[in-house]
């Protein structure tokens, strides 16, 4: 009782998310349950807002009740919403609902806006109890149907670095136009090798190429694969102005008709990409892959290419498909690198299904948009042959890019997908029990286990649902010093090695890799401190791990151990910070596509079930969305956890 009474008057620090219906949750540095804020708690905080609190009662449903005592620090986050004047006063109400309070804006606070139009404002005045946030216009969006409105809202909303330096944009144009004769020293001249690009119809910046041949393994046959990358590395220096900004992106951002890039355009679509009919420099990773689809040997060395075309995925599946066909007499000397490339992935993934690795096939979408910025259509996006046999050439790629590192002693980026925690491992059992599934899922799973779940209910109606749930209990992938494997692919070790124009930690990887082919160490620069989001993802990965550290205390981390991880921390938020700004547009796209459709019946799948109501998808139109349960007619509904359903009890 004592130490309960204790519990409830420890403070904590944490950080607020504000919901959409007036409460809110802080979310706890020590990787805590989150705890409730009711209403009256969050008139005086905003979403986003640093605080220190503690718990002061259970609130009906169970949870921990919180009240601020201390407000730490303000976001410092801009609040984009539309500008009104209601009864001769004008307010922004927030786009972003969680912040649950409009934005007083006095009179001479609005600059050049016009009633109606986006804007970005800044706060003057924080909430209080009894007091509305007051601010100033700091930015005009524009107006809300302007094309790409959606967009410039979500670079803002999540933070993302859209602008780069003027710095970096000078080093950007005093870069060479070509490969220089200086640039080509000391490289492999692989120009005359039919190395090719394979990418969808649309991409701008090739990172890869690959090339095939029949080799001898030993006294049997197989293949040497080689996977040509963009050697990004040797025109983007360490602490450079153009690397400082790519640190601070830490990756591309992908939008319907616009790309946010990691570096300045000169280098992603010029200079580093591997366009066709060009020589291009390049970090290589030769293999040799046996017939069973084992690695035997790898090497990495720098080189200079020539890309001998660039080929799309549907251009090599049909190829594939028929050799004789329009394609392939297009492509004539090419073919036979590519069936050789087909026959070195056959066997690549022989060696996947052995291992195990865990493979659901799950519907993406592409939504395609007209020159105004409206949906057109949503389509699924097929994959073929092609995509496969790129995908699984870039696996054996990262591999041995994991594998090097890790034999080299050097600190370096791993890719990390942890198996799923003992907590999703019982509600994942407790799901499949309730649907009368009959599979053991041990208590430390091996990823082949999942793999064979997934074939066993393939066939059943509710498949995708059963997959979606198999997902959800894994964790998320992170980028890390620290090798741990990657569950999904069953991989022993595994990182980041073939998109070094759209993703930093790929970067960093092919410094480390030339630091230790020149008998060196690379050094990283001093970064900037991690911010908000990556020290809420470091403290919850602490307290995740916090178990296993109590089991076999670790020696203190050096300098350059935490330098890696900071690193890795920055990284794996900021790919999250892509993901959900991506996720935002796409939602924003869709419901105005919807809103023309408004009073139409459609065909759908229920994808989740939850308290407040049903989540479906459209069959034809790929869209999900909430069925409210008040939407469900006017029986009682009980929401039953284990089974993930609502049922209605009359």
């Amino acid at each position: 009782m004592k130490e309960k009474y204790q519990n409830l008057l420890a403070e904590f620090e944490g950080v607020v998310s504000g919901h959409r219906d007036g409460h809110g949750f802080i979310l706890r540095d020590d990787g805590q349950p989150d705890v409730y804020l009711p209403p009256n708690e969050m008139r005086a905080v905003l979403h986003k807002d640093r605080v220190k609190a503690r718990v002061v009662r259970q609130d009906r449903r169970g949870r921990p009740e919180g009240r601020v005592t201390e407000i730490i620090e303000r976001s410092a986050t801009p609040i984009i919403g539309r500008l009104l004047q209601e009864g001769g006063v004008w307010l922004v109400a927030p786009e972003d609902k969680r912040y649950g309070q409009d934005v007083l804006i006095p009179k001479g606070a609005t600059g050049s806006a016009k009633p109606g139009q986006v804007v970005v404002v800044e706060l003057t005045e924080p909430p209080a109890l009894y007091g509305q946030p007051v601010g100033r216009v700091k930015e005009v969006l524009g107006d809300i149907d302007d094309p790409g409105m959606e967009i410039e809202i979500a670079v803002r909303k999540y933070g993302v670095p859209h602008e780069f330096s003027d710095a970096a944009m000078a080093q950007s144009r005093a870069l060479p136009d070509k490969v220089r004769p200086a640039d080509k020293r000391q490289r492999v001249d692989l120009t005359d090798v039919p190395l090719v690009t394979i990418d969808g119809e649309d991409a701008r910046d090739f990172d890869d190429a690959v090339y095939c041949e029949p080799a001898r393994v030993g006294r049997s046959k197989g293949w040497r694969l080689l996977v040509a990358i963009a050697d990004v590395s040797h025109y983007v220096e360490t602490g450079s102005a153009i690397d400082i900004d790519a640190y601070d992106r830490a990756t591309s951002v992908y939008f319907p008709r616009r790309v946010i890039p990691m570096l300045p355009e000169k280098l992603s679509n010029g200079l580093c990409s591997l366009n066709p009919e060009v020589e291009r420099l390049c970090m290589v990773c030769d293999m040799l892959i046996t017939a069973k689809g084992d690695i035997h040997a790898y090497q990495f060395y720098p080189a200079v290419m020539f890309s001998h075309g660039r080929l799309t995925y549907t251009e090599v599946a049909a190829i594939l498909q028929n050799t004789r066909g329009p394609e392939a007499q297009q492509r004539k000397p090419l073919v036979p690198h590519l069936l050789n490339l087909y026959d070195a992935y056959r066997a690549l993934l022989a060696a996947r299904e052995r291992r195990g690795a865990v493979d659901f096939e799950t519907t993406e979408t592409q939504i395609v948009c007209d020159e105004s910025g409206r949906i057109e259509k949503i389509v699924p996006r097929t994959r073929n042959e092609a995509h496969r046999l790129i995908e699984e050439s870039m696996l054996a790629a990262n591999v041995c890019s994991a594998e090097f590192i890790s034999q080299s002693k050097h600190h370096g980026l791993f890719r990390v997908h942890e198996g799923p925690t003992p907590e999703k491992l019982e509600t994942l059992r407790q799901y499949l029990k309730a649907l009368g599934v009959h599979h053991n899922v041990s208590d430390e799973p091996r990823p082949s286990e999942f793999q064979e779940l997934a074939h066993a209910t393939q066939d059943r109606p509710d498949a995708q649902q059963i997959h979606q749930m198999l997902l959800r209990s894994m964790q998320q992938a992170i980028y890390t010093p620290e090798n741990m494997g990657h569950f999904g692919l069953a991989f022993e070790a595994y990182t980041h090695f073939t998109s070094p124009i759209r993703r930093y930690p790929d970067l960093l990887v092919h410094r480390v890799i030339k630091a230790v082919l020149a008998g060196g160490k690379y050094q990283l620069p001093v970064l900037p401190t991690p911010g908000e989001a990556q020290a809420k993802l470091a403290k919850r990965l602490a307290a995740r791990s916090a178990g296993a550290a109590d089991k076999a205390r670790k020696p203190k981390a050096s300098a350059d151990t935490l330098g890696w991880q900071a690193a890795g921390l920055h990284c794996s938020a900021n790919e999250r910070r892509a993901d959900e700004a991506s996720r935002d547009v796409e939602a924003w796209l869709k419901c105005k596509y919807m809103r023309e459709r408004l009073g139409e019946e459609y065909s759908g799948v229920v994808t989740a079930a939850t308290t407040f109501g049903l989540f479906v998808t459209l069959d034809s139109l790929y869209v999900e969305g909430l069925v409210h349960i008040t939407e469900l007619g006017g029986e009682y509904f009980r929401y039953d956890e284990a089974r993930q359903e609502l049922r209605g009890e009359r």
